[in-house]
């Protein structure tokens, strides 16, 4: 991104801490033009392990949405049905 344009995202990673746990950081910056134009992004950083590689955009000033829990899965460590 050059100097002369100011960014107007925050990019996040979600990051997987744990079996259901998850959490949004921030990764850098983003300027984005408008609809059908090319985004320009910054990367400050990136998550090391639990990341799967999607960023998020958000305006800057704002949140992500807050990470749904991991679904629950009771048959986890038993023997699973044959269907």
């Amino acid at each position: 991104m050059s100097d002369s344009k100011a960014p107007t995202h925050t990019a996040f990673a979600l990051k997987r801490e744990g079996r259901r746990f998850h959490r949004w950081l921030e990764i850098g910056k983003a300027r984005m033009e408008g609809p059908g134009k090319p985004a320009d992004v910054m990367l400050d950083r990136t998550p090391i392990g639990g990341w799967n590689g999607y960023v998020y955009l958000a305006p800057i000033g704002t949140k992500p949405p807050d990470p749904d829990p991991e679904p629950h899965h009771p048959a986890q460590g038993g023997r699973e049905e044959d269907v």
